[in-house]
């Protein structure tokens, strides 16, 4: 979940839930029903329009981030402009993923199904190399939910 993504659903959710709730905590007593359902949309529609606006400028604000970091860093369309190093750093860009995928797969299987003995620097290396490249391909969540897993069984191995 992004920073904006956070902010918006506090400022969103909690923060004018909590507003409504605090004025609706001090209408005065003597209010009618009737009365007390007008103000209370009266409220909702004030807080809608400042969730609307708050949105907003959110919306701004990563649109500005985008384009500064589009600005600074370029985009894939300014690599073309270089005639031969421009594709090639694109193509490099994009097999990323699989070639340390497959490295890692490759490692794995060397550490696991070979009689290949691995000292200890190099166990604890093929691990963060692990952590790294699956967290980065299927995702932070996954590395959390594995976590328990993880730490009981490499737990148990470094009291040995």
């Amino acid at each position: 979940m992004s920073f904006l993504s956070k902010v918006t659903d506090f400022i969103g959710g909690s923060l004018f839930k909590e507003l409504k709730d605090g004025v609706m905590a001090y209408f005065p007593p003597d209010m009618t029903p009737a009365q007390k359902m007008e103000a209370e949309i009266k409220i909702q529609q004030f807080l809608h329009q400042k969730e609307l606006d708050a949105n907003r400028i959110l919306n701004e604000s990563a649109q500005q981030l985008d384009k500064r970091i589009r600005e600074q860093e370029g985009t894939a369309s300014d690599l073309k402009a270089i005639p031969i190093l421009g594709t090639l750093i694109l193509f490099l860009r994009g097999v990323q993923r699989p070639l340390w995928g497959f490295a890692t797969l490759y490692m794995d299987f060397k550490w696991f199904f070979e009689v290949h003995n691995f000292d200890e620097q190099q166990q604890t290396a093929l691990i963060v190399i692990n952590v790294l490249v699956l967290g980065f391909l299927f995702g932070e969540r996954t590395i959390k939910n594995l976590e328990p897993l993880i730490i009981k069984v490499f737990g148990k191995s470094s009291q040995k």
